[in-house]
């Protein structure tokens, strides 16, 4: 009896591991900034973005993130600037490398899901997101 107690918990433990590949596709799509905890430990709590992020990722596992300011109406303004990413597994994790005119930089992503995202930079703060949802008044 033991042994397959002990069997069974490998699997279930196994099981519960994070698989970088299942966050691509949670990625694409809007993005609201809900905290950033930092190195040190402080925490700020957004309650109001006038910005969000919009990641477009393509099979080839490259794309863009945007800045957008949404409206009330339901459409976005953005400026032309984009930052161009592409997307790797590198040691069981899934790393963003982004590239502009101006600079280069890497974050990794810990969590993608419908609802959250939490990516971590190279200072060490982590970004905690919650998915886009349009205010919108009739």
């Amino acid at each position: 009896m033991r042994p397959f107690l002990f069997l069974s918990l490998i699997l279930l433990c196994s099981n519960c591991a994070k698989n970088p590949d299942d966050y691509i596709e949670s990625l694409n799509g809007y993005w609201e900034i809900e905290s950033v905890t930092l190195a040190n430990g402080t925490e700020r709590t957004y309650t109001f973005n006038e910005t969000i992020d919009y990641f477009s990722i393509s099979d080839s596992l490259k794309g863009f993130r945007k800045k957008l300011k949404p409206n009330f109406n339901g459409t976005y303004e953005t400026s032309q600037d984009a930052e161009i990413i592409t997307l790797k597994i590198e040691n069981d994790s899934l790393n963003i490398y982004y590239k502009t005119p101006f600079d280069a930089w890497k974050e990794t992503v810990l969590l993608a899901n419908k609802n959250q995202l939490k990516i971590i930079n190279q200072n060490k703060d982590v970004f905690l997101y919650k998915r886009f949802t349009p205010i919108k008044i009739d």
